[in-house]
């Protein structure tokens, strides 16, 4: 799908699902969560170690159902960063079955420059807004 230059591969688990037998929704957050943490991995920058470096906070969640989701059907989710604030950066997410690109749900977050050690709230960090802003082709 056009505008995400990132895609994360998904395994739907059986603890997944639901007494319905499709996933759950509060399970897509959490796929959407995987996918950022793979998209900031991706672009360099967090190492994977500590999450108190991590530098920013979740501040709000948006979710589209479109189909159910199933147990073993190969999905990914696409993650791009829409827009840089001072302080935040917009998120935009595309569930997908992977062969035949049909969506599942979408959504969007906002995200906030947050020091976890002093529990406040910091500007975007220069050195992620560049590489942010290259990787997505955004003006920064």
């Amino acid at each position: 799908m056009a505008g995400f230059n990132f895609f994360h591969p998904i395994e739907i688990r059986y603890g997944d699902l639901d007494p319905q037998g499709h996933v759950n929704n509060a399970s897509y957050l959490t796929y959407f969560e995987q996918a950022r943490v793979a998209y900031v991995r991706h672009l360099g920058l967090w190492d994977g170690q500590t999450f108190i470096d991590v530098g920013f906070i979740l501040a709000d969640a948006h979710l589209n159902f479109t189909a159910p989701a199933v147990f073993g059907q190969p999905v990914q989710v696409g993650v791009c960063v829409e827009r840089l604030g001072n302080k935040s950066f917009s998120m935009r997410y595309l569930l997908q079955e992977t062969s035949s690109g049909h969506e599942i749900a979408s959504g969007s977050t906002v995200l906030v420059a947050y020091n976890y050690r002093q529990k406040i709230t910091i500007p975007l960090p220069d050195e992620w807004r560049e590489i942010i802003a290259s990787f997505e082709g955004l003006e920064n």
